[in-house]
This record gives structure tokens, sequence and C-alpha cells, in this order.
């Protein structure tokens, strides 16, 4: 039998699972990297496919012909039955690709580059459904009319990013400004640099994403998540946790059919798509439509398959491609009830700097519902205080027959968070976690950057004076001293942050930590 080929544009993150399957199943899998990829990009692939020996890789040549004669060389006479994207890098890339090889195809978009987020949204607008209003610029006076007259807050992003990379919540008309002049002048992390900013109403209500695979004009839902965004770090959307959605909720059952009316607005009728959707109060409204499979690394893909029976969206989106019998046997619609109840729950670090033990994660490997852990972080990694996806320092996948435990294994984690879940090589600058609530968050709330100067200001003055008096006036009774201060103090500040309105936990968490740190200080300078 003649082997044949899967062509996969740019597999990294869960593109790499997909570029997987298909060397599991024995096809030649021939790699092509757009030109956006970066070396750095490239090496963003789950552990499992790390070591993937692929039959060939292809670099995106100056046209799509050359392209694909390069592609048709690597193959050396192989039929080529596929032709994949793997991540948002390569959505152009394979559309052209794929017609041009003359193999399944979304082909193009008569309005313009699918990719393109302020595209989707007009697509979707034009097809007769909700879509969200905006505008796109690449200066401030392109986009300052529409500012001026749509409520704030509104969203700045760039048309082409993943991950909240680069999205803001801008209060102001200043933040708005000084946002775009940043994103138009920053290199953003999916490969895309002084394309164009989109500023957008504020989508108020859940956020969801529904995952689907399509066969020629045929779309399977595989699954449908809640996301829990919150603020952390000075970041307004930073994701804590992805939480399934049973399908035969009435939440469900509208976003299923809105999203696949969107896939037919955008004439995306084969492969995976990821798309995120806002369920306002006036129905479902797109975010964006990711013309790939579910990102995350695949880290969810062992919790779908707990909760579908068997089944993940890589593996179906290779059916679409390459089995049609196989697609034919996947439900339209995933099964309710669950086979299983669980969540990924996102890691967030309020903390930074480089690790020397990770007893956060240790402490997680004994959770009654622990399931899988999915990080790059090791001992020596540097890690940044958590605002988007990229700085997420892990993903914990947690299941277990009893929801209770579920909920239990939950607040650990993030109590786990608040402690720290690293111990670091240098005594670090902590941050004073936001309060997880949306609403603007005054500076008399002790903000995470006023707190940190704040305190770098007079951490050293206070250990230092705290000392000079304490062993001054008591001797060798100033451990008993020192912590008898150090309970007076922290009731203080729990009485304050209370009256600034906070919940007792995080009242109590916010006015224990600075001390903490201050008075650990204070005892290695005074030997007890």
């Amino acid at each position: 039998m003649v082997a044949e080929v899967v062509v996969i544009v740019d597999p990294v993150s869960t593109g790499g699972c997909v570029a997987a399957e298909a060397m599991d199943r024995g096809y030649r899998v021939v790699v092509v990297w757009c030109s956006e990829m970066t070396a750095e990009m490239r090496a963003h692939v789950p552990d499992r496919c790390r070591n993937l020996e692929y039959h060939a890789e292809v670099v995106e040549r100056g046209t799509i012909t050359n392209t694909a004669a390069a592609v048709r060389a690597a193959a050396g006479g192989m039929p080529i039955i596929a032709c994949i994207v793997g991540a948002d890098t390569g959505i152009t890339l394979a559309d052209h690709l794929s017609m041009e090889l003359k193999v399944r195809t979304n082909g193009t978009l008569p309005l313009g580059d699918r990719r393109n987020k302020s595209v989707q949204q007009r697509a979707v607008k034009a097809f007769g459904l909700r879509a969200v209003r905006e505008v796109v610029g690449k200066t401030w006076g392109e986009v300052v009319g529409f500012v001026d007259q749509e409520p704030l807050p509104i969203v700045v992003k760039p048309v082409e990013s993943a991950g909240s990379d680069g999205v803001k919540l801008c209060r102001t008309t200043e933040e708005a400004e000084a946002h775009l002049r940043l994103l138009m002048h920053s290199q953003r992390r999916c490969g895309s640099q002084d394309a164009a900013v989109l500023c957008q109403e504020f989508l108020k209500g859940s956020e969801y994403v529904v995952d689907h695979v399509s066969r020629d004009g045929i779309h399977k839902c595989v699954m449908v998540w809640l996301y829990d965004k919150r603020p952390a770090n000075g970041s307004a959307f930073v994701y804590h946790s992805v939480i399934p959605v049973d399908s035969n909720t009435a939440v469900a059952k509208t976003l299923i059919k809105y999203t696949q009316g969107v896939l037919n607005a955008l004439k995306l009728y084969n492969g995976p798509s990821h798309g995120e959707v806002i369920m306002t109060s006036d129905g479902p409204c797109l975010v964006e439509m990711n013309c790939r499979c579910h990102g995350w690394d695949g880290a969810w893909i062992p919790l779908a398959k707990k909760l579908t029976g068997g089944y993940a969206q890589p593996e179906v989106a290779l059916d679409a491609y390459v089995d049609g019998s196989a697609f034919a046997e996947v439900p339209s619609v995933y099964l309710s009830p669950f086979k299983a109840l669980g969540q990924l729950v996102v890691l967030v670090s309020f903390y930074s700097g480089v690790v020397k033990s990770t007893p956060g994660y240790d402490r997680m490997l004994k959770l009654t519902s622990f399931v899988a852990l999915h990080t790059a972080v090791e001992i020596g990694s540097k890690v940044e205080r958590t605002v988007d996806l990229f700085t997420a320092v892990g993903v914990l996948i947690l299941a277990n027959s009893d929801p209770e435990k579920i909920e239990v294994d939950l607040m650990e984690v993030r109590k786990m968070e608040r402690e720290g879940l690293f111990t670091f090589q240098e005594e670090e600058e902590e941050v004073v976690v936001s309060p997880t609530h949306s609403e603007p968050v005054p500076v008399w709330k002790w903000e995470p950057v006023i707190a940190v100067h704040i305190k770098s200001m007079v951490k050293r003055t206070v250990q230092n004076q705290l000392c000079t008096l304490v062993v001054a006036a008591c001797g060798a009774g100033a451990p008993i001293v020192l912590r008898l201060i150090k309970v007076s103090l922290s009731i203080l500040c729990a009485v304050v942050f209370l009256h600034a309105g906070l919940d007792d936990k995080s009242a109590l968490s916010f006015s224990r930590r600075p001390w903490d740190s201050i008075f650990a200080g204070m005892r290695r300078h005074l030997h007890i």
C-alpha cells in the first residue's frame, strides 16, 4: 500500500497533537512553516510532540505556487490527501495552499482574510447575526470618533492574536489611545506586527467557547466550555478555569445554533474551529472565531475524552479530512449527560522570579481529583506574574465523580496560588491580588502596581527601624514581641481592607502577606 501524505501548516500547540494523531495512523506528515513562525514559536508544542520526526519540513516560499511545489517535492511522489491548519499563524497560508494542492479546502473568504477579527465581524453582521460594534485602524485619528461615542469601557486589541495577547479593557479615552499606540509599535506573540488595532464595545456577559469539526458544511459540536476570566495582577482578562457545559442546557443549545451560523457566515465548511462567544443580555455575540483546534497545548484532551466517553477534537479533525466514515459516526452534538465531571484549572502566579522549587505543584499531585498537570515551569525557569494565557504557569486537570471533592480541591489550588506556588532564588517583591470583581478598582483598594511601589520604598526602612527598637527595648524577649507586633498590624490592615469592601478571606490574606515578608526579613536580621 502506498503511503499517503498529510500536510500540517504550523503544528504548534494543539496543532502538534493533530500531527501526532496523523503519524500514529501511519500517515507521512509534511510540515509547512509560515513566514511569520519564528524558531521560538515553533518550539511551542505539547510534551508528547517534542520529539516527533516529520517526513519533511518546508518553509513558506515567496508565492503559493512555489510553496506548493516545495511541498510536492517533499512528498516525493506520495499522494497528498489533506492540508490542515495547526495554529492561527497558518490559517491564511492553509486556505491558499489547500486550494493549490487541490485537496479538501475552505477556499478564501470574499470579504478578506478569515483570520482577521474585523473581517469576521463584518461577515457575521452581513449574515444577519449579532456582531460586535467596532472600528479598526492603525492611527488614533482613525478610531477616535468611535471611541468618543462608545460607552466606556471599551476593548482595544490586535486584529490578529490569541490567548488574550494584547487585549486590554480601557476605562478612559486616554488609556485607549495609549494602548493603541503600544500595539502599533509592539511585536505581538502570534507573529502579527503593525497589522491594525480593533476598538470594540465591551460585551457584558459570560464568555463561552464552542468547539466544532466540519466536513463539507456538516458541523459537529464536540464541546462547549465556559471561560472563567477575572481581573488579576492589573489585567482585566486573566484565565482561571475552563468549565465544560452540558449540551442539553438551554445556553448550550443557543450557543451551538449561533456558532454554526457563524461558521456558515465565514464559509468555514471544513476542519476544526474554536469560537469564542459572549452570552449577552440580548443573546450570543461573537468575540472571535479561531479557525483551528482549541489551543492550550491540548491539555484539555484527556478531560474531553473522559467527558465524551472516548473522543476529542484533534482526532475528529483528522477524520474530517481523511476518513469520512469515521466522521459520520461522531454525534452531531456531544452526548448528555457527561460521562465524567471535571474542569481545567489555569494556574495563576501572583509572584515573579527565578524558580527555586515548586511546592505548589507537589501538593497538586496529591489532590483527590488530580488527573494531570501540564506546565513548562521547572527549576530555573523565570516566572512572570500572570496577566494572560502566555504568562499562566500551567494547566491542572481535575476530574471526580463527586462534584464536592472537585470544589474542595479547586479551593485548595486557589489558596496555593495566593500563598505562592513557587519559592524563588532571590526574594521578590510581592503584589497584592486584585479583587475579583469587574468594576473599576480605585487606588485606595491597593492596586497591584501601587502596592509594589509602596512596599519597595518602605520595606527595608520598616525592617531596620523595628529591629532597632525591639532589640533596644526587649533584648532577649525580641522574638515574642515581634510576633505580637505582627499580629496587631495584620489585624489593623484586615480592618482597613474590610472597610474597603473586600470579602473576609481576601482581606485576611491581603493584610497578612506584606507583614509575612517584612517580619521574615527581620527574623533573618536578628538571627531568630
